[in-house]
């Protein structure tokens, strides 16, 4: 049986999502679950944090692709965090990183929203 376990967190205004496990026809919708209730709310950005996950499945790749859209639509994001090497070689090969922006850690990711925050806040430096 395939588990997907999902932990929640916060830094700041980002919605942190630890996952662990498999991302699979299985357990993707567990994942599209959390996205949709996550994108009901606007300005939402969310980290996914990857360190913990041995694969993710094209069904699993499919529900980050897919959920993309309600997120950007409502001046949201996602983005991703600490790929493992065998994730990230079938994330390139699929060409995800035209859709997804890829970050080494979650710190990483949290940080790359600072330039979005500042600019849909009006964020002026005097």
């Amino acid at each position: 049986m395939d588990v997907l376990e999902i932990k929640e967190d916060h830094i700041g205004d980002v919605v942190v999502l630890s996952l662990r496990g498999l991302i699979d026809s299985g357990t993707s919708l567990l994942l599209e679950d959390r996205f949709r209730s996550l994108a009901a709310v606007s300005d939402v950005r969310v980290v996914v944090d990857l360190r913990e996950v041995d694969y993710i499945s094209s069904a699993g790749w499919g529900i980050f692709v897919g959920e993309i859209k309600g997120f950007r639509e409502r001046n949201g994001d996602i983005k991703l965090s600490g790929m493992r090497p065998d994730v990230r070689d079938v994330f390139d090969l699929l060409e995800f990183n035209t859709l997804l922006e890829p970050h080494a850690s979650k710190e990483d990711a949290v940080e790359a929203f600072a330039p979005e925050r500042d600019a849909t806040s009006g964020g002026g430096h005097i």
